[in-house]
């Protein structure tokens, strides 16, 4: 039909219908319409185009789903989980043993691929329940999973807990049931992998259906590792308790409970330092046990922590072997490489940062100097002397060399990362240390430097500490007097840090010694006065690992024993190694400067046997349990501590009489293994001195402050100090010496005695010049080095003795003095207490 064509009204169209102009718009003019017509038109259009569409979603509406879109999703997400369900249990089948059962071994490396150790022999034999007491079973499950009776195969809110944790790299967890951790140790690997958790689950379930809960747990208590290469209960007895299963009792069996969950952690025989927190879990477990009816409160106030047997090695890893896989373990471990589990299983290549030739070094010093004068039937106290050492590149943060005892057979524990001992002296550098890198000052506002004035008076009240008296002894109770930073260092004076640990605030002491490396958790790092004297109980690897820092010019590169891990031609991950500046170079340097003053003329001297440049510390444990020499030379940080401790029962004893000596300190034979060590770990290698940036003043001698300079009205001659003091004598010491005896001249001097002191001279000079450690008129005085300006530092003559007492060297201590003059005193009249 054309546009032109009129149209017809059809059937049913009601009367005066007429069509829209086809010209006609929503601008235009419409026809007008009566309100039935409207309403029939609308009902017409409706009928013929349907409902009138919903307008659409316009803005920020547009981002978010209908609830249409929500529930269909939500229905699809149901239907994919119950078809994934299905499937998986459908598909998943109950597999054979794993090789778990037969694990493999792990190959450790020297750092030149040459062989160190093989592991993985397996210690495991496997018990019926019912020879497993109720006692030991009921502590499994109050340790591990309580509800096993009565739950099922699996905890679907833990699992999910777990796995998004792993995902998103919030750290691998487990959040297994008995059931569980059965099949992950018997049909599964130990992997915490998203995948490994899904068969897992389904093989649970199927499991639980078709096997009894008390095969399900006596087959956990067989495959479990806890720990001493012990998989299942009957080998943890015997491992730990030296007895069968049958035979443990509800303590010991609470014990082994607690190792499920870290089994070498919770050794305490092998991990001392940490038996504060296995009593912890042991608590835990026996707690569970009464909460769970399993234990009368009654029974439990009775039971006492059972202390485990020593460890013994395996034989194939007798001598340092077993040592140094040890510690490369607890490396893996610690650092989350590979978990305890999965390591024990076994199948990994590990190269080790250790050399091989700097290893035999170590072991060749400890014999020579120590081991070789042992003599068990002439002295029985000899049974009790233990050696530890580390060594660590500087640079690198590479561990070199370990000793840890000397048989991982004999001796179980590890000497060198054990954390049981007191650092002792050896802890006194921090102090130093972070004074410089904070810029603090003495309580009388003066710069610490190495040649600050302090008040080296024995049993000397600190000041300026609000926590109650603190009056430490010095050793042998020597009375030191007024003396530098330096000369304590070298005379490692405890009256003198403690005050220098209030100046600078034993919290910043603290923060300083973790910064180098002293782990943030070593036992007894307690901010008080006292942290100066060292009670803490760092592992002889820790303070290597701090010491290097220092020789690194205050650069803390993370230590590390691991070059590469491979399992199956598959490299495993390793931490990145990252270098901070713990300290500032000044810092760092500064503390090598009087560092190497206590080799040079100190309590360190035996360590110039190095034949190289270095610096070093020497440190001794409360009642001479242990002693310490901490050093370094520019290319190699070390430190060796000789330990007393009885074979049988594993106490700490002293080393009196120890070896033929009457004591042992840390410039005795720690100081020569180290000498003997470093001298062949570098030989071949090009000398190196240090290069130190020191801070403002560190090479600056004390000036005399002219207003305590009176006259003597006896003589009318000089004094310092306003109390008639004599320059060039102090309790015997001597300035030069000329065939034994020196004239006094002039005003103000007191004529020498006993025929080796030296008489005075004016302002201190002696006859012939000033001591520089070198021969006065031909005559050398003994140990002659000096420091602070001109101080003969370690010097004696003819048996007297310095500042009223000796060092640990024997060594003479003149107190200070610098170009023949007294140290500046800050009071009128009498020394100020810094």
């Amino acid at each position: 039909m054309s546009s032109d064509e009129p149209q017809q009204r059809g059937a049913g169209e009601p009367e005066g219908w007429a069509p829209r102009d086809p010209v006609d718009s929503p601008a235009g003019p419409a026809a007008p319409q009566t309100p039935d017509q409207s309403a029939e038109d609308t009902e017409g259009a409706d009928g013929a185009k349907g409902k009138k569409k919903r307008p659409k979603r316009k803005g920020w509406r547009r981002i978010f789903p209908t609830w249409r879109m929500v529930l269909g999703g939500f229905i699809l997400l149901i239907l994919l989980c119950v078809g994934g369900f299905v499937a998986g249990y459908m598909i998943v089948d109950i597999p054979p043993a794993n090789a778990a059962a037969t694990a493999q071994s792990n190959v450790y490396l020297y750092a030149d691929g040459t062989q160190l150790a093989r592991d993985g022999e397996v210690n495991r034999e496997n018990v019926p329940l019912s020879q497993v007491p109720k006692e030991v079973q009921h502590a499994a499950l109050a340790a591990e999973d309580r509800d096993f009776y009565s739950e099922s195969a699996v905890d679907p809110k833990a699992m999910i807990r777990a796995a998004y944790n792993t995902v998103t790299g919030k750290g691998k967890q487990s959040g297994s049931t008995i059931t569980q951790q059965f099949v992950k140790n018997y049909y599964l690997g130990q992997e915490q992998t998203v995948s490994r958790k899904a068969k897992e689950f389904f093989i649970s379930i199927k499991l639980d259906r078709e096997v009894s809960k008390d095969d399900i747990l006596a087959g956990y208590l067989n495959t479990s590792y806890f720990g001493r290469n012990a998989y299942g209960v009957q080998a943890a007895a015997q491992a730990y308790f030296g007895k069968d299963v049958k035979k443990l009792n509800t303590a010991q069996g609470a014990y082994l409970a607690t190792l499920l969950n870290s089994p070498n952690a919770y050794d305490v025989a092998t991990h001392p330092e940490n038996k504060q927190r296995a009593v912890g879990r042991w608590n835990y477990v026996l707690d569970g046990m009464v909460k769970e009816g399993w234990l009368s409160a009654a029974e439990r106030a009775k039971t006492k922590f059972p202390e485990p047997k020593e460890a013994k090695g395996a034989s194939g890893l007798s001598g340092q072997r077993g040592y140094l896989v040890q510690a490369v373990e607890d490396y893996l471990t610690s650092n989350d490489i590979v978990d305890e589990d999965t390591l024990a299983k076994g199948g990994y290549r590990i190269t080790t940062t250790l050399q091989k030739d700097r290893q035999d070094a170590f072991k060749e010093a400890v014999d020579d100097q120590v081991m070789s004068k042992i003599d068990k039937k002439a002295r029985k106290v000899d049974r009790n002397v233990r050696a530890g050492g580390a060594s660590i590149d500087p640079k690198t943060g590479k561990v070199v060399a370990m000793y840890g005892g000397i048989d991982y057979t004999k001796q179980y524990v590890n000497n060198a990362t054990r954390r049981d001992y007191q650092v002792g002296s050896t802890f006194k550098p921090f102090v130093f240390t972070s004074a410089v890198e904070n810029g603090s000052v003495t309580q009388d506002g003066l710069p610490i430097t190495p040649n600050t004035i302090y008040d080296g008076t024995n049993k000397r009240p600190v000041q300026g500490w609000d926590g109650g008296t603190y009056a430490p002894e010095n050793e042998d109770d020597v009375d030191y007097g007024d003396i530098t930073v330096r000369t304590a260092t070298d005379k490692s004076v405890n009256s003198v840090y403690a005050q220098m640990a209030v100046d600078v605030g034993s919290d910043k002491v603290k923060e300083t010694a973790v910064a180098l490396g002293v782990p943030e958790n070593t036992p007894d790092l307690t901010a008080s006065p006292s942290i100066a004297l060292g009670p803490s109980t760092a592992s002889v690897l820790d303070m290597t690992e701090a010491y290097a820092t220092l020789a690194n010019h205050g650069k803390h590169p993370t230590y590390t024993m691991v070059e590469k891990v491979t399992k199956g031609g598959q490299e495993v991950e390793l931490p990145e190694q990252t270098t901070a500046q713990a300290v500032s170079r000044e810092a760092a340097d500064t503390t090598t400067s009087i560092l190497q003053s206590v080799v040079d003329g100190g309590t360190g001297t035996a360590a110039q046997a190095a034949g190289r440049p270095a610096a070093g510390k020497t440190g001794t444990a409360e009642e001479d349990k242990a002693a310490w020499f901490a050093g370094y030379t520019p290319e190699l940080a070390t430190v060796v501590a000789v330990m007393g401790q009885n074979p049988d029962t594993g106490a700490h004893t002293p080393l009196y009489g120890a070896l033929g000596e009457a004591r042992i300190n840390g410039g005795g034979y720690p100081a020569q293994i180290w000498a003997q060590f470093t001298q062949n770990a570098l030989e071949g290698e090009p000398v190196q001195d240090f290069d130190l940036e020191l801070e403002d003043g560190a090479d600056v001698p004390p000036a005399p402050d002219p207003s305590d300079t009176e006259e003597d009205p006896a003589t009318g001659g000089a004094t310092t100090g306003g109390d008639d003091e004599t320059q060039g004598q102090d309790q015997g010491q001597t300035q030069g010496q000329d065939q034994g005896q020196t004239q006094g001249q002039d005003q103000g001097q007191t004529q020498g005695q006993d025929q080796g002191q030296t008489q005075g001279q004016d302002q201190g000079q002696t006859q012939g010049g000033p001591t520089d450690g070198g021969a006065t008129d031909g005559t050398t005085a003994d140990g002659g080095a000096t420091a602070d300006g001109g101080v003969a530092q370690g010097g004696q003559t003819d048996g007297s003795t310095a500042d009223g007492g000796t060092g640990d060297d024997g060594g003479a201590d003149l107190g200070g003095l610098t170009d023949g003059m007294t140290p500046r005193r800050t009071g009128a009249g009498s020394p100020s207490y810094h």
